[in-house]
């Protein structure tokens, strides 16, 4: 274990079932920083001994048991264009984090993230039921946790969609391709295939 300055603030530095911790206390005192390291590492220990005979699975970070979750999925299901989609995202904030790191805490500041993102609250609902899963049994304790502190899911309005026929469809996407606008026809395809919102296609890089 170990406290080291960076600009003022106090990092502290240790090793966890094999892993190398290395956090910012946030703060300028090293007194707060040793004590904040202290209860760190008691977060850490509760968490991998929560479950019995699953402290190898707990120390996996998320995107080790993303990819074997993807694995297992694609073998039961036809597509999986929005698992990739939605895990996707859970990386790019959860990634390097591990399974014993990962509660209702962070599934908060996960949905928190997302919605600064303009992500629409049904996809994000979405994304929590995947990192649910894959954080199996600990998934079902946040599951349980958040539901009762009503934070489990975002709120979603209940907009009736319209659904167009064979034909209909067939008459839009050759009306896209005559557009003048390049955009319109690659809009419908994502919007048809990807599984993708208008918001999210709209705001695509």
């Amino acid at each position: 274990m170990s406290l080291f300055k960076r600009r003022n603030i106090w990092w502290y530095e240790f090793w966890f079932a094999g892993r190398r911790i290395q956090e910012s206390s946030k703060s300028t005192s090293k007194t707060i920083a040793k004590q904040a390291e202290q209860q760190r590492k008691r977060e850490l220990e509760l968490g991998f001994n929560a479950i019995e005979d699953a402290r190898e699975r707990n120390v996996l970070t998320l995107r080790d048991k993303a990819t074997e979750y993807l694995e297992s999925y694609g073998l039961r299901n036809r597509s999986t264009t929005f698992a990739d989609y939605a895990i996707r995202h859970l990386l790019e904030f959860l990634g390097a984090r591990m399974l014993v790191d990962i509660d209702e805490t962070a599934v908060r500041a996960y949905q928190d993230a997302r919605l600064k993102q303009k992500a629409a609250p049904k996809t994000i609902n979405e994304e929590v039921g995947f990192l649910l899963r894959l954080l199996g049994d600990r998934g079902e304790v946040s599951r349980a946790q958040l539901k009762r502190q009503k934070s489990l899911k975002l709120k979603v309005r209940n907009n009736i969609a319209k659904v167009y026929s064979p034909e209909e469809k067939a008459g839009l996407l050759a009306e896209a391709r005559r557009s003048r606008s390049p955009n319109i026809y690659p809009a419908l395809m994502l919007a048809q295939n990807a599984a993708m919102r208008s918001r999210e296609i709209r705001t695509m890089q």
